[in-house]
């Protein structure tokens, strides 16, 4: 067993839903706590005084005022879009003939995936981000890149190649055998490796044909340890798009389900134009909706329904959708949410954004016995936030009366200086 360290400054520590109790009961918050680590994990929260009594050897690292947390969990981007991040004026279908598909041609290169794989996490990690869910390109090569960067850095990751095999340039298509093919050598290589997570990741409908997406289902069904990832009722255009590619089909989300892609374990982005017949059976199978608001509001593609959901006890991530979100941060992600909240008049409680980036992505990734919480026994991925890091937010924290008002103007008015340090499996992670 290696030894102790005991990291002290304030500590917020969930302890319940705050969708499904009044938030303010949801996380306990010790002004002056801490948090035993030991090989990577947690020992134990809380009270400063009973953790040091508890392990009274242990080396300290004092964060002062500081607020320990854990590590943020993005649960969808596409790190390939990282050179290309706010690239101007289009909507989704355009978006990507424009700008993702030229950029995505670019990692048959392994040198070229490597180093914006390596840009990518560091930038996340800066941004306090211990954890992210992301597409990769159809090049195997971008995969191994992103897995090789994440353990080169110790992070638990979740990534896959991204199938197309139609809708997209020449290079950029694959076919249902080699999706299935490079799709399956990929996950045999990586799938829990360290701390990944292979995900099988169809782009979306319109960009495979059903015979894609049943030989993605096939290796789904072979292999349902893993998560799978994809795209639903993003746009308005994007769903008339998939009625007209798939005219048989009940609703966008029954090009999924007709071919074994609907179940437990499944990551569906954006998912905002939801017909009643689709919210149903995500709920009934237990599926994961991806909240990606600083994309929705880029990109212009609606206002998710992110309290009507979690309230009714879906799983439900929150995810900067990079590059077509405009952020790397999920400080500007939970801001981005509660305007989105704001419009629909259901604003979010600071619990409940912080929730959604900790826990609650880590729930929807099925990986909450492991990340997005403090509790003993899980992986020591932290963020320690200054909550006074510019005047702004300083001069509105000095009024708070209670810790989420505190912390609400660092939601909101936060970013990479509001990160005074990260740590990964227990590790500090250098500045």
């Amino acid at each position: 067993m290696g030894d102790v360290e005991i990291l002290l400054g304030q500590v917020l520590n969930f302890t319940g839903d705050p969708f499904q109790m009044p938030p303010d009961a949801a996380a306990r918050h010790d002004r002056r706590g801490a948090v035993a680590i030991q090989d990577g994990r947690i020992l134990s929260t809380g009270p400063a005084d009973q953790v040091l009594a508890a392990y009274p050897q242990a080396a300290r690292r004092d964060h002062g005022a500081g607020l320990i947390l854990p590590g943020f969990v993005d649960a969808h981007a596409h790190f390939p879009q990282t050179a290309m991040i706010a690239s101007w004026g289009k909507r989704l279908i355009d978006w990507l003939n424009s700008y993702t598909f030229p950029e995505e041609m670019k990692f048959g290169d392994a040198a070229y995936a490597a180093e914006i794989a390596a840009r990518y996490l560091d930038l996340l990690l800066a941004n306090g981000t211990t954890t992210v869910a992301t597409f990769c390109t159809i090049h195997p090569e971008s995969v191994a890149a992103f897995f090789e960067a994440a353990a080169a850095r110790n992070m638990r990751v979740a990534a896959g190649k991204t199938c197309m095999d139609r809708n997209a340039p020449d290079g950029l298509r694959d076919t249902p055998q080699s999706a299935y093919d490079d799709s399956k050598t990929l996950l045999d290589r990586w799938h829990g490796r360290g701390r990944a997570s292979y995900v099988i990741t169809p782009r979306f409908s319109p960009t495979s044909t059903p015979d894609q997406l049943a030989a993605l289902g096939a290796l789904w069904a072979e292999r349902p340890d893993c998560l799978m990832q994809t795209h639903l009722s993003e746009q308005t255009d994007e769903i008339a798009w998939v009625r007209s590619l798939y005219p048989d089909a009940r609703d966008y989300l029954d090009t999924y389900e007709a071919h074994g892609l609907l179940g437990p374990g499944g990551l569906y982005g954006h998912a905002i134009h939801l017909e009643a017949r689709e919210i149903a059976r995500l709920r009934d199978v237990d599926a994961s909706l991806i909240h990606c608001p600083t994309s929705n509001t880029f990109i212009g593609s609606g206002l998710f329904r992110t309290r009507e959901f979690c309230v009714a006890g879906q799983r439900v991530g929150l995810a900067t959708d990079t590059g077509g979100g405009s952020s790397f941060s999920m400080l500007r992600t939970m801001a981005a949410a509660y305007e989105i909240g704001q419009l629909r008049g259901t604003p979010l409680h600071p619990a409940q954004l912080l929730w959604l980036a900790t826990a609650g992505s880590a729930r929807a990734l099925h990986m909450q016995d492991r990340i997005g919480t403090l509790a003993p026994g899980s992986e020591a991925d932290l963020v320690v936030l200054d909550l006074s890091a510019t005047p702004a937010i300083a001069q509105r924290a000095a009024r708070a009366d209670d810790i989420w008002e505190a912390l609400f103007p660092t939601q909101m008015m936060g970013d990479d200086r509001s990160v005074a340090a990260v740590y990964v499996a227990g590790r500090v992670v250098p500045a």
